[in-house]
Parts: C-alpha cells; structure tokens; sequence
C-alpha cells in the first residue's frame, strides 16, 4: 500500500508540475516575468498546491463546461437577434413588448446569478487564488462606470416618458428601463470588483452565468443599436431632393398621447444619451469574455507597474487633438442645423463642410500615424511573448469592428467610381473614403505593434538585472560607456523621455483625441451616407440602408475602443 500510495503521489506531483509550467509560464516569456511567476506559485501555501491539483484535474475535464456555456450563448443571441429583427418592423407580429418581455427576464436572471458569485462562489475557500493583472485596468473600469452613469440616467429619462403613456400603453415599457437601470448597478459594482477573478470552484456553473452575463449585454447592445438606427435613418424622396429623419416612436401609435408636456424633451434627452448605454454594454461585454476565458487559469501575481500620467510628458498632442477637436464639433453642429433644411444650397454647404473637415482629420491621422509606425521600427523593444487573453481580446475587437467602416467606405468607393464622381461633393466623398480605408489600416498597425511591446519599465527592469549580475561576475565592466546606457535608461520620469518615447506619446495623444471626435459625430448623428444620395440611386434605399445600419455600429464602437487601446500604448511607451 506503501508503494501505492508513493506512486500517486509521484503521478500527481509530474501532472502539477507540468500545469504549472504550462500555465504560470505561458508562450515563453521573458526571464524577469518567469522568475517573478514561478516565485509566486512556489510560495503559495501547501493547502493551496493540494487544491491546485485538483483544479487541474478538473481543468482535465473541462470541455463540457465550455460547450455548454457556448450553447447558452449562441441560443440567447440567436433568439435575441430574431426578436430585435422583428421588432423594427410594424409589418411583424412582433412588437417592441416582445422584445422588453424577454430582456426583462435575461436582466433577472443575470441578476441573480452575479449576486450568487458574489455572496456564494466568491466567498468560497481558495475559490479565487489567482487575478489576472491585465484585466479590468481602473481607467477601463472608470470608462464603464462613466458609461454605466449615463445609461442610468437615459433610463431614468426613459422612465419619465413612459409613464405618460401608461393610460394608453402597456406597462411593460415602465418595467423595463426599472429593471434596466437596477442591473446597470449590480452589473457595474460587479465588473469593478471582480472583473479580475480568475475563478477556481463552480467553474462549469461560472462558465454558464458569464456566458448568460455576455449575452444578455450583446442583446441590449442589439436592441439599442436598432432602435438608434431608426432613429437616425433618412427616407430620402429623391425627387425633390430632401430628406426627413424618421422619428418612429417605439412606445406606440399616433393615437397614444402622452399625459404630460414634458414628454418630448425627456425622448429627445434619451435619444441622445444612446451612444454610451451602447458603448457600456459593448464595455461590459468584453470585460465578461476576458473572466469567461480566465475561468481556471493558474497566473503568476504579476500586478502591473502603476504608470503615472504626466502632463509634461506630451505637449504638441494635446494642442493639435484639441484644436481638432475642437473645429469638428463646430463643423457638426453647423451640420446638423444645415442638413435638416430644405434649402438645397444649405445642405450641399453643409456636406461640404462635413466632407472637408473630415479628409483633414484623416489625413493627419494618417501622417502621424505613419510618424508612429516609423518610430516602431526604429525601436528596440522586444514583443510581448506572454500569453494574455486581455490584448488577444483588444486586437480581435480592433481588427473586427474596423471591418463595418471599411465596407461602408469600400461600397462608397465604388458607387462613386461607377458614376463617375462628378462634381465636387462626389470628389470629396471618394476621397474621404479612399482616405479612411488607408487610416484604418495604418491605425490597426500602430496600436497592434504598440500593444505587442514590451513596456520600457520592464525594458529597464532586465536592463538592470542584467547588468548587476554582469557587474558581480565582472567587476571590470562596471564602467559601461555613455552610448549603451542610453538604449535602456528610460524611466516614467518627464525628465529622462528619451525623444523617441516623447514622440510616440505624442502621436498616441493625437490619434486618441482625433478617434473621440471620428465617434461624436456619426454616434449623435451624422449620416452623410443618407443626406448624400449617390450611394442611395446607385445601391437603391433598401440595400444602402442595410449596409449602413449594419457596418456603422461597428465602426463607431472601433472608434471608441481605439481611443481605450491607444490610452493602453501610451501607458506602456
């Protein structure tokens, strides 16, 4: 019995041993980041080794975990995407109660589970042995709870506008900001708290409640991106050459009178607060796909290095980004109040405005971008070879949702080629497309050769580990010469920037600022791709409109996540 028992032990020993260089050791990482991993899982208490080979064993068997938590979610978001469809349409016996009816009950039930995992799973004894330090960094945080406020408070609007319909329609559409605005502040203290958890118990069940969680929030992503769509489309009648925006209500009929005044100020104020209730569940939902795919995983307690922002680092970005910034709201605004009248020679002033303003953005966009990427050649920062479900995440997204405004702008090009582009207004509409194709691509390779850097902080950390242990070995080499102290005495410091690292702030500043006024103006509005009809007469409404109403959701979520991957290149550089 003895040798038996000798024998397991030794079996499960090789089998922990093996998980522990799999996973605390992941894709080969650097010499400082492995022996900063393996002292920290070398050091954990005994009790936490015994339950570690148990959690991977369970992690042996783990796939009908993962397939049934991809079962749930592919059933919700394929049930959800059929109601919100129908429901945009009055043709369909399917109406917007439908929709708020099955949204409820996702809101409960994803209410209940993350208040099990907080009270219950938790709080469960070595449930959560291990955070993921590149998960749910506090300006991603504070970006969500920033959204999260504002979503409240478009439901509070909400609110006061349905009730003025209670005497003539359902109450349903009461009921479901309520519970809306209720799992806005379970979800949000949620996601601050435990959005780094890399969970080691209830892992099938976890898997199931964060899968519910991701799908629940990619559906009121849906619906919210519908209802805005609506909203904002144009029915252009072509033969008189203006446009109307459609204000389809989605609380009733014509008959239906809303028992107060306040009504239209309160829809128009909601209508308005759309963007960030749509950027905060794309925010939510990225944040649940990153804890979904931490479930089990033994990481190293390897906490980012805090890097404090300081203002002298960057001085040029700032100025230029602002002043851009500043010069497309004022374009916006002029075109929103032009492109809504009937003076012809108005709205094509009004375009011209919007087109100009934008070629200069992209443009300059693609200058210091090109700046950017020359810099990163000339840089002698190795890649990140650490495996991190976080950046694999950002870059994904990044990549994916630029694909909405490359085929609107790829569409655009050809419509304008097949006419011909002739006049003005469709020289500059081919222009800004074939010009923000080439942004896009030149961004996409900045921020991913920016995100696969190594931070200089730990450049400089192995630079003085490695030339410590040089120094003990050969104390003649403590004298290094001027030139190749320099390659790495690079601090967070203001006063020890090295130009490339000053520059690459610069640059990163710029793009940020410019991305947030690129997603102001199409998020509170401005559909130049409606107002200017070439690419209606050419692709006809219904097929332009879909293209639109599809591709450019995902466009103005790029710019924002560009903004939130671009504040991460900063950080690092």
């Amino acid at each position: 019995m003895r040798a038996v028992a000798q024998q397991m032990f030794r079996t499960c020993d090789t089998l922990f041993s093996r998980k522990m260089s799999t996973d605390a050791v992941e894709a080969r990482p650097s010499n400082i980041e492995t022996a900063a991993q393996m002292d920290n899982v070398l050091h954990l208490p005994s009790s936490s080794q015994t339950f570690n080979v148990g959690a991977v064993m369970e992690r042996a068997h783990h796939g009908g975990g993962w397939l049934l938590s991809g079962i749930i979610g592919v059933n919700i978001l394929t049930l959800g995407c059929a109601l919100v469809s129908g429901s945009a349409f009055n043709s369909v016996a399917i109406t917007a109660v439908h929709r708020q009816i099955f949204l409820i009950i996702l809101l409960l039930l994803t209410m209940l589970w993350m208040l099990f995992y907080a009270v219950v799973t938790s709080k469960k004894d070595q449930a959560v042995l291990f955070k993921d330090g590149h998960a749910g960094p506090v300006w991603l945080r504070g970006g969500l709870l920033l959204f999260g406020f504002l979503s409240l408070l478009m439901d509070i609007f909400k609110i006061a506008t349905y009730v003025g319909y209670l005497h003539c329609d359902s109450a349903v559409k009461v009921a479901f900001p309520v519970v809306q605005a209720v799992f806005l502040i379970v979800q949000t203290y949620f996601l601050w708290f435990h959005a780094k958890d890399c969970v080691q118990r209830h892992t099938n069940f976890t898997r199931c409640g964060l899968t519910l969680l991701l799908s629940t929030n990619l559906v009121v992503w849906m619906a919210a991106v519908t209802e805005e769509s609506i909203h904002q489309t144009e029915i252009p009648d072509l033969d008189v050459n203006v446009s109307h925006k459609m204000y389809r209500a989605s609380y009733g009929s014509v008959k239906c009178k809303c028992s107060h005044s306040a009504c239209d100020t309160f829809k128009d104020a909601f209508y308005y607060l759309y963007p960030f209730n749509i950027e905060y569940s794309l925010f939510a939902s990225a944040m649940a796909y990153v804890m979904w795919k931490n479930i089990g995983r033994l990481v190293g307690d390897h906490r980012r290095q805090s890097v404090k922002f300081y203002p002298k680092d960057v001085r040029v970005g700032p100025v230029m980004g602002l002043l851009l910034a500043v010069a497309g709201l004022v374009t916006f605004v002029v075109y929103e109040v032009d492109i809504l009248t009937e003076d012809e020679k108005n709205r094509n002033r009004a375009l011209l405005i919007h087109f100009i303003m934008n070629i200069v953005i992209v443009s300059l966009m693609c200058l210091s971008t090109v700046i950017g990427c020359i810099l990163f050649r000339l840089d002698h920062r190795e890649h990140v070879s650490e495996k991190n479900p976080t950046r694999s995440l950002d870059v994904g997204l990044l990549v994916g949702a630029s694909m909405g405004q490359i085929i609107i702008s790829y569409f655009a090009i050809v419509a304008a080629v097949a006419t011909g582009a002739r006049g003005y207004l469709n020289a500059l509409n081919l222009s800004w497309a074939v010009l923000t194709v080439l942004q896009l691509g030149l961004q996409n390779y900045f921020i991913v050769e920016g995100l696969h850097r190594e931070p200089f902080h730990v450049m400089q950390e192995a630079a003085l580990h490695t030339n410590a242990h040089a120094v003990r070995e050969h104390p003649e080499m403590s004298v290094v010469p001027e030139r190749q102290k320099s390659k790495y005495s690079m601090t967070s410091s203001p006063e020890t920037l090295s130009w490339k690292r000053r520059v690459l702030k610069e640059v990163c500043v710029f793009l940020l600022l410019a991305n947030i006024i690129l997603w102001i103006m199409p998020a509170f509005g401005a559909r130049p791709q409606f107002d200017h009809p070439i690419e209606i007469k050419f692709y006809k409404f219904t097929m332009w409109s879909a293209i639109v109403n599809i591709g450019l959701p995902f466009g103005i979520f790029y710019r924002m996540h560009s903004v939130a991957s671009l504040f991460e290149v900063y950080l690092i550089s």
